[in-house]
């Protein structure tokens, strides 16, 4: 890509994230230091989306971040005393220098430490003009490497401006080694450039420094690495330095220190209570906290419930405390963290209307569809919750996520472990179905969390992983109606037509029964709105049939690229609402990337149908990078920039947080760049010229609509038995073969169960 190409990268970002006017700070009472709202520092400038230290990383950093936030260098020195920004001594794990120059390959010692690379020192400024920035984390998009060129310290100031300019000085004992002086080179650059603070984990370095900025000059931060790792100027353990403070004050204004330093995590993942009393022991040494290591794209503490929002405000608003800054590679969090969701109280005014509907209750942070994940969806302010009902053999209706019980429960360490059966009608795979229990059998199992990115090796709440126990549909309408915050609940109702021809169970007349025996049929006795949701448009139909009283969603669980005015006509005949899924409002290309904004949602609005999407989960793993591994950044251009009516999520505390965001304010109101839905497609077309080629996703026509009316009941034949027949007559396997293979598997997805 050419210069003006990359030019005119920058310029499309930088326009469309400005002009919108700048947020007022809040005003309440920090408990920094100086009283003022924590500091935001770009690592790299937005380094979590685009290569670190580029021109297009730091001016999409300073267009996103709250005003005053700071842009961070990570200075380095080439052969020719040249200042470059660059996120470490070696090239090779962050450019194209390998390509660019694959015999210069050289082996340093770096604080005693034997290292090969590419060095910078050993390329002069003018040899790496030709090398290009690449991202130096692996799991980050590689859609921007190789375009953006090596900037100076000076080239950031002059291209980007920034309001706020942070060196970090990170090997001045090395450069010194090589007869290149660092302190000579920030000296000669603060002629021309305006810096404001300069950090380094050397102590030595600032005695060099000490007295030669002048009075005005630039804050001093020292720089705390691991607490066993030793500080290479003084042969000291940055523990051993961490605990005199009054000494670092000689030579600091501030220190900077890992996230660990404050809130430390178990062997578990958790976090080690009550925070460590670092902070206000520093405020009262004078000295301000900055804290490193924020960013979105890692697993962070169980208790955040994979919401880095969560995190920052555990460092900036916990009632104790507020750290001085926060050093993140995605400065868009943290500037929403400070400015739109710190000193927010659970009562604080709701600022944008939609519905935070739970997906299995709190299922993120509990297993699903118990009295747990319920009790923590309706503390975290879900407007609705949701059951998906099943049936047990004996005719009762519970909530369950899941009709097949060997994916949400430890049955197959029980001995219903033989009681599998082969139902092509439901799975392609065997498996232990509720119908195939009773209540107070199904009432034994221990439920089990649902662990969606396992092959990522990231799982929910382990202390937590078989904790509550299921309900019945009853136990559920009951808790409802006894919340105070509700204004609704979702039945889910699917396999209908099989229950009723296979199994003899009724699903559709159990619910009915369950809510006349409730309450909910007499609109006097409570207030809570009762939806109705199905795939199959027979089961709504039904519903519609027989009580007129209940709201009906339809849920269209394929990805679709657009529906026909026709297929809309006939959800309205039996629907109220309707339920998308999230690529149907913005389809992916296969790298993970949004291409556009489908009408889906503006047609179904126009024909007066509410609509809600799912899933939405707080793991970045489950986000295209558009939204820079941030779900409040994803909620938000579902619901301010698609206009969606509601989210079905598995963690309710992070949309229903969204819903108070001071940000938002009135329609009148400008929100600021960190509040902006995200353009859908920006990022993919900066890169290319045209929209990939790639099959849409298809229309929704109304074919995929109708379907017959559903069979009546149909008696259970005696013989079938659970676990002990093969529906639609299929041959059996010898028992001996069958439950081998079935006490291998189902052993197996056990053991991954309780992981």
């Amino acid at each position: 890509m050419g210069a003006s190409r990359v030019l005119l990268c920058c310029v499309v970002l930088i326009q469309l994230f400005a002009g919108q006017t700048d947020a007022q700070r809040s005003s309440s009472r920090w408990q920094t230091l100086s009283g003022d709202a924590p500091l935001v520092i770009a690592r790299g400038g937005f380094s979590g989306l685009f290569p670190d230290s580029s021109s297009i990383a730091y001016g999409f950093a300073k267009q996103t971040s709250v005003a005053g936030a700071a842009l961070w260098c990570d200075v380095q020195l080439t052969k020719d005393g040249a200042g470059i920004c660059f996120p470490d001594l070696k090239l090779n794990n962050a450019s194209t220098v390998e390509d660019v120059y694959p015999n210069r390959q050289k082996t340093y010692s770096v604080n005693g430490v034997s290292t090969q690379g590419w060095f910078t020192i050993d390329f002069s400024l003018r040899d790496l003009s030709d090398v290009k920035l690449n991202r130096g984390i692996l799991s980050r998009s590689e859609k921007f490497n190789g375009i953006y060129p090596i900037l100076t310290v000076e080239d950031v100031t002059t291209q980007i401006k920034p309001e706020s300019f942070w060196l970090n000085v990170q090997y001045d004992a090395f450069y010194a080694q090589q007869n290149l002086s660092m302190s000579s080179f920030l000296i000669s650059a603060s002629r021309t450039v305006s810096i404001d603070y300069i950090s380094s984990p050397e102590v030595n370095f600032f005695k060099k420094i000490a007295g030669r900025f002048g009075r005005n000059g630039p804050s001093f931060v020292f720089q705390f690495l691991g607490k066993e790792d030793f500080e290479p100027t003084t042969n000291r353990t940055y523990d051993s330095i961490l605990s005199n403070l009054t000494f670092v004050k000689t030579f600091a204004s501030g220190i900077l220190v890992p996230k660990s330093y404050i809130l430390p995590l178990d062997d578990n993942q958790y976090l080690v209570l009550p925070p460590k009393s670092l902070v206000l022991d520093a405020h009262k040494a004078g000295l301000q906290v900055y804290v490193s290591g924020f960013v979105n794209d890692n697993d962070i503490a169980h208790d955040y419930s994979s919401d880095p929002v969560s995190e920052y405000l555990s460092f900036v608003d916990n009632g104790n405390f507020s750290v001085d800054g926060v050093l993140s590679d995605f400065p868009i969090t943290a500037s929403a963290s400070i400015d739109c969701f710190s000193h927010l109280g659970r009562n604080a005014t709701k600022q944008v209307d939609f519905l935070v509907i739970s997906k299995n209750g709190a299922s993120g942070e509990y297993p699903g569809c118990t009295d747990m994940a319920y009790d923590k969806a309706i503390k975290d302010g879900a407007d609705v919750i949701d059951c998906s009902v099943q049936m047990s053999s004996d005719g009762k209706p519970f909530c369950s996520s899941s009709i097949d019980l060997s994916n949400i429960t430890n049955i197959a360490q029980t001995s219903f472990a033989q009681r599998s059966t082969h139902v092509p009608e439901i799975s392609s795979n065997d498996g232990i179905y509720t119908f195939s229990l009773t209540w107070s059998e199904i009432q034994t199992l221990k439920p089990a969390i649902s662990n969606p990115y396992r092959a990522y090796n990231m799982f929910r709440n382990p202390n937590e992983k078989n904790s509550g126990k299921f309900i019945l549909l009853s136990e559920f309408l009951s808790l409802a109606k006894n919340s105070t915050s509700l204004s609704g609940v979702l039945i889910s109702v699917e396999k209908a037509v099989y229950l009723r021809e296979k199994q003899g169970l009724d699903v559709v007349k159990a619910v009915l029964d369950t809510l006349t025996e409730t309450g909910y049929s007499n609109g006097s006795t409570t207030k809570t709105k009762v939806m109705i949701q199905s795939t199959n448009s027979s089961v709504l139909v039904d519903f519609k049939k027989q009580s007129s009283k209940y709201e009906t969603v339809y849920k269209v669980e394929e990805k679709i690229g657009d529906i026909s005015d026709s297929a809309i006509e006939d959800i309205k005949k039996f629907a109220n609402a309707v339920v998308i899924v999230k690529t149907s409002v913005f389809p992916l290309f296969d790298d993970g990337f949004i291409i556009r904004q489908t009408n889906v949602v503006e047609k179904l609005h126009k024909s007066k149908l509410p609509v809600y999407v799912e899933l939405f989960q707080n793991e970045f793993v489950s986000q295209p990078f558009d939204f820079f591994s941030d779900p409040t950044v994803e909620i938000n251009s579902y619901v301010s920039g698609a206009g969606i009516d509601g989210t079905i999520t598995e963690f309710p505390f992070t949309a229903a947080r969204y819903k108070r965001n001071r940000c938002l304010g009135t329609k009148e109101t400008i929100p600021p760049q960190y509040m902006s839905p995200v353009p859908p497609g920006l990022f993919l077309n900066l890169v290319n010229a045209i929209p990939p080629a790639q099959a849409p996703n298809p229309v929704f026509t109304d074919d995929d609509v109708t379907e017959p009316p559903l069979p009546p009941v149909t008696a259970k034949s005696p013989t079938s038995a659970p676990g002990t027949s093969f529906t639609n007559a299929q041959a059996p396997r010898s028992s001996g073969q069958t439950r081998l293979t079935l006490s291998l598997r189902l052993s197996v997805f056990a053991s991954l169960l309780l992981l």
